[in-house]
């Protein structure tokens, strides 16, 4: 039998991992935009590293190798800003991106007292519309990324996180 995804806070020495899966699970997202400077795959590792250290950052773990990861802040009006979730390839379809989800929507609401929770993707991005749909969040607008690719906002009360399955 196999070995079980576990999810815990990242820590510094993730930051490698969680950059190298970054850049794989965000290349199917810029072939769909035809857009390879999308803002996941020209962050930078040291971008990255002050991110893990500052913001809630989640990984999955299978053994030793991150499969997964997600980030979010409490930003000025009280949400929090989730973004950069991904799973690998491999993983992808079991469940794992909800679990990643609702660890840091806990931490988010519990540790850091945010009041409704905010993610985007793409427009194009099926398959993350219906993640985000299934585990609670709403359709609230679109906004132009910094990297030209049209993003749908959604948005759903922290009061809701529990229901993320």
């Amino acid at each position: 039998m196999g070995m079980s995804v576990t999810i815990s806070a990242a820590t510094e020495q993730d930051a490698e991992q969680i950059f190298k899966l970054q850049y794989l699970c965000f290349q199917s997202e810029a072939a769909l935009y035809g857009n390879y400077r999308i803002d996941p795959l020209v962050q930078t590792l040291d971008e990255l590293r002050e991110e893990v250290a500052t913001d809630c950052v989640f990984v999955a773990r299978l053994g030793d190798e991150v499969v997964g990861s997600v980030r979010g802040r409490v930003i000025d009006d009280g949400s929090a800003s989730i973004g950069r979730l991904c799973v690998h390839p491999r993983l992808q379809g079991h469940g794992i991106g909800a679990r990643l989800l609702r660890a840091a929507e806990s931490a988010l609401a519990g540790e850091r007292g945010a009041t409704s929770f905010r993610l985007h993707t793409g427009h194009r991005s099926e398959s993350n519309l219906g993640l985000y749909r299934r585990v609670g969040y709403q359709t609230v607008g679109t906004a132009q990324g910094a990297d030209g690719v049209e993003m749908i906002v959604l948005e759903k009360p922290a009061g809701a996180y529990a229901a993320t399955a």
